[in-house]
Protein backbone atom coordinates (compact mmCIF):
# COMPACT_ATOMS: atom_id res chain seq x y z
CA UNK A 1 0.00 0.00 0.00
CA UNK A 2 1.47 3.20 -0.59
CA UNK A 3 2.37 5.50 2.16
CA UNK A 4 0.14 8.34 0.33
CA UNK A 5 -3.09 6.69 0.69
CA UNK A 6 -4.32 6.38 4.30
CA UNK A 7 -5.42 3.08 5.40
CA UNK A 8 -9.00 4.36 6.18
CA UNK A 9 -9.55 5.77 3.00
CA UNK A 10 -7.87 2.58 1.45
CA UNK A 11 -10.92 -0.05 3.80
CA UNK A 12 -13.53 2.38 1.93
CA UNK A 13 -12.36 1.73 -1.23
CA UNK A 14 -12.19 -1.89 -0.88
CA UNK A 15 -15.90 -1.84 1.15
CA UNK A 16 -17.70 0.94 -1.75
CA UNK A 17 -16.17 -1.60 -4.84
CA UNK A 18 -17.43 -4.72 -2.77
CA UNK A 19 -21.05 -3.07 -2.65
CA UNK A 20 -20.68 -1.98 -6.05
CA UNK A 21 -20.05 -5.73 -7.18
CA UNK A 22 -22.45 -7.38 -5.14
CA UNK A 23 -25.12 -5.19 -6.08
CA UNK A 24 -26.13 -2.65 -3.35
CA UNK A 25 -26.79 -3.46 0.32
CA UNK A 26 -28.18 -6.67 0.21
CA UNK A 27 -26.89 -8.49 3.28
CA UNK A 28 -27.53 -7.97 6.65
CA UNK A 29 -30.70 -5.83 7.44
CA UNK A 30 -30.68 -3.80 4.07
CA UNK A 31 -33.44 -4.06 1.78
CA UNK A 32 -32.18 -1.50 -0.59
CA UNK A 33 -32.91 -3.10 -4.08
CA UNK A 34 -29.45 -2.12 -7.00
CA UNK A 35 -29.87 0.26 -8.64
CA UNK A 36 -31.79 0.16 -12.09
CA UNK A 37 -31.08 1.54 -15.65
CA UNK A 38 -34.44 0.62 -16.99
CA UNK A 39 -37.88 0.39 -14.83
CA UNK A 40 -36.82 2.32 -12.47
CA UNK A 41 -38.56 2.08 -9.07
CA UNK A 42 -36.56 2.83 -5.58
CA UNK A 43 -32.83 3.91 -7.01
CA UNK A 44 -32.23 4.98 -10.87
CA UNK A 45 -28.95 5.67 -12.18
CA UNK A 46 -30.23 9.36 -11.62
CA UNK A 47 -29.90 11.61 -7.98
CA UNK A 48 -32.25 9.44 -5.59
CA UNK A 49 -32.75 11.49 -2.36
CA UNK A 50 -34.96 13.61 0.22
CA UNK A 51 -36.58 10.60 1.79
CA UNK A 52 -39.60 10.21 4.20
CA UNK A 53 -41.45 7.51 6.01
CA UNK A 54 -45.02 7.17 6.41
CA UNK A 55 -46.11 6.50 9.86
CA UNK A 56 -45.49 2.64 9.52
CA UNK A 57 -43.28 2.57 7.09
CA UNK A 58 -44.96 1.50 4.87
CA UNK A 59 -44.62 4.11 1.87
CA UNK A 60 -41.91 5.91 1.51
CA UNK A 61 -41.47 9.33 -0.53
CA UNK A 62 -38.61 10.82 -2.44
CA UNK A 63 -36.91 13.56 -4.57
CA UNK A 64 -35.27 12.11 -7.99
CA UNK A 65 -33.46 13.84 -11.09
CA UNK A 66 -34.89 10.82 -13.13
CA UNK A 67 -36.97 11.59 -16.16
CA UNK A 68 -34.59 14.28 -16.74
CA UNK A 69 -36.04 16.95 -14.24
CA UNK A 70 -36.46 16.34 -10.64
CA UNK A 71 -39.69 15.35 -9.17
CA UNK A 72 -41.40 13.74 -6.50
CA UNK A 73 -41.95 9.80 -6.39
CA UNK A 74 -43.90 7.89 -3.72
CA UNK A 75 -42.17 4.03 -3.62
CA UNK A 76 -44.67 1.08 -1.43
CA UNK A 77 -41.56 -0.98 0.73
CA UNK A 78 -43.94 -3.59 0.99
CA UNK A 79 -44.85 -4.30 -2.67
CA UNK A 80 -41.57 -2.68 -4.08
CA UNK A 81 -42.91 -0.43 -6.12
CA UNK A 82 -43.84 2.98 -7.10
CA UNK A 83 -47.17 4.23 -6.36
CA UNK A 84 -48.86 6.25 -9.11
CA UNK A 85 -49.16 10.41 -7.75
CA UNK A 86 -50.83 11.71 -11.11
CA UNK A 87 -50.96 15.22 -11.20
CA UNK A 88 -48.60 15.98 -8.85
CA UNK A 89 -45.01 16.38 -11.00
CA UNK A 90 -45.50 18.58 -13.88
CA UNK A 91 -43.49 18.94 -16.78
CA UNK A 92 -40.24 21.59 -16.73
CA UNK A 93 -41.38 22.38 -13.44
CA UNK A 94 -38.46 21.54 -10.60
CA UNK A 95 -39.77 19.59 -7.39
CA UNK A 96 -38.56 18.52 -4.70
CA UNK A 97 -38.15 18.31 -0.72
CA UNK A 98 -41.12 16.41 -0.34
CA UNK A 99 -42.99 14.92 3.57
CA UNK A 100 -45.70 12.71 4.07
CA UNK A 101 -48.53 12.32 6.30
CA UNK A 102 -48.77 9.22 8.93
CA UNK A 103 -51.27 7.24 6.42
CA UNK A 104 -49.60 8.43 3.31
CA UNK A 105 -52.68 10.62 2.05
CA UNK A 106 -51.16 14.05 1.88
CA UNK A 107 -47.60 14.95 0.40
CA UNK A 108 -46.12 17.97 1.62
CA UNK A 109 -43.00 19.74 -1.10
CA UNK A 110 -42.08 22.41 -2.33
CA UNK A 111 -42.55 23.66 -5.95
CA UNK A 112 -41.11 26.19 -8.02
CA UNK A 113 -44.21 25.97 -10.28
CA UNK A 114 -45.38 29.84 -10.41
CA UNK A 115 -41.33 30.64 -10.63
CA UNK A 116 -40.04 30.86 -7.21
CA UNK A 117 -40.27 27.58 -4.35
CA UNK A 118 -43.99 27.27 -3.08
CA UNK A 119 -44.98 25.17 -0.33
CA UNK A 120 -47.51 22.85 -2.37
CA UNK A 121 -49.80 20.17 -0.70
CA UNK A 122 -50.97 17.03 -2.65
CA UNK A 123 -54.21 15.06 -1.98
CA UNK A 124 -53.56 11.77 -2.89
CA UNK A 125 -57.29 10.37 -2.65
CA UNK A 126 -58.49 13.93 -4.52
CA UNK A 127 -55.55 13.71 -6.89
CA UNK A 128 -54.79 17.73 -6.57
CA UNK A 129 -52.21 19.83 -5.22
CA UNK A 130 -52.83 23.37 -3.36
CA UNK A 131 -50.04 26.17 -2.81
CA UNK A 132 -49.97 27.30 0.44
CA UNK A 133 -47.43 30.08 0.39
CA UNK A 134 -49.10 31.95 -2.54
CA UNK A 135 -49.10 35.13 -0.06
CA UNK A 136 -45.25 34.97 1.46
CA UNK A 137 -42.59 37.26 -0.16
CA UNK A 138 -39.28 35.60 -0.37
CA UNK A 139 -37.93 32.06 -0.28
CA UNK A 140 -39.14 28.65 1.15
CA UNK A 141 -37.80 25.49 1.95
CA UNK A 142 -37.45 22.23 4.06
CA UNK A 143 -41.50 21.85 4.46
CA UNK A 144 -42.71 18.78 6.83
CA UNK A 145 -46.16 17.94 7.66
CA UNK A 146 -48.31 16.54 11.03
CA UNK A 147 -49.07 13.16 11.12
CA UNK A 148 -52.50 13.94 10.75
CA UNK A 149 -52.37 15.76 7.87
CA UNK A 150 -53.37 19.64 9.26
CA UNK A 151 -50.24 21.31 9.79
CA UNK A 152 -47.69 22.58 7.22
CA UNK A 153 -43.99 23.82 8.79
CA UNK A 154 -41.77 25.17 6.71
CA UNK A 155 -38.42 27.48 6.67
CA UNK A 156 -39.37 30.97 5.20
CA UNK A 157 -36.72 34.01 5.18
CA UNK A 158 -39.76 36.42 4.64
CA UNK A 159 -38.60 38.34 7.87
CA UNK A 160 -34.74 38.91 6.43
CA UNK A 161 -33.66 35.81 8.11
CA UNK A 162 -34.61 32.44 8.16
CA UNK A 163 -37.70 31.55 10.21
CA UNK A 164 -39.77 28.45 11.16
CA UNK A 165 -43.66 29.11 9.71
CA UNK A 166 -46.80 26.92 10.70
CA UNK A 167 -49.71 26.89 8.46
CA UNK A 168 -52.54 25.13 9.74
CA UNK A 169 -55.19 23.92 6.96
CA UNK A 170 -57.95 24.18 9.38
CA UNK A 171 -60.16 21.56 11.10
CA UNK A 172 -62.45 20.50 7.88
CA UNK A 173 -59.23 18.74 6.68
CA UNK A 174 -59.70 14.92 6.39
CA UNK A 175 -57.38 13.99 8.76
CA UNK A 176 -54.47 11.33 8.14
CA UNK A 177 -54.76 8.67 10.71
CA UNK A 178 -51.49 6.41 11.66
CA UNK A 179 -52.79 2.72 9.94
CA UNK A 180 -51.71 -0.34 12.18
CA UNK A 181 -52.48 -3.39 9.53
CA UNK A 182 -50.47 -4.12 6.74
CA UNK A 183 -52.69 -2.86 4.12
CA UNK A 184 -52.82 0.32 1.90
CA UNK A 185 -55.11 3.06 2.43
CA UNK A 186 -57.33 2.86 -0.12
CA UNK A 187 -57.30 6.70 -1.93
CA UNK A 188 -61.15 5.91 -3.26
CA UNK A 189 -62.02 5.58 0.08
CA UNK A 190 -62.43 8.62 2.64
CA UNK A 191 -60.26 8.72 5.64
CA UNK A 192 -61.36 7.55 9.02
CA UNK A 193 -62.98 10.38 11.61
CA UNK A 194 -61.07 10.53 15.02
CA UNK A 195 -63.17 9.70 17.97
CA UNK A 196 -64.90 12.41 19.50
Amino acid sequence: MMKWFPRWAYLLLCIFLIGAIAGGCQEGNFLTPPIQTIGATLNSTAADREPRYSYNGRYLVFSSDRNAQRGIFLYDVQQRRLVDVPGLNLPNVLQEQPDISADSRYIVYISEQFGKPDVFVYDRQTMTSKRITENIIGEVRHPTISGNGRFVAFESNRSGQWDIEIYDRGPDVEPSLPIESSQPPDPNQPSPTPPQ
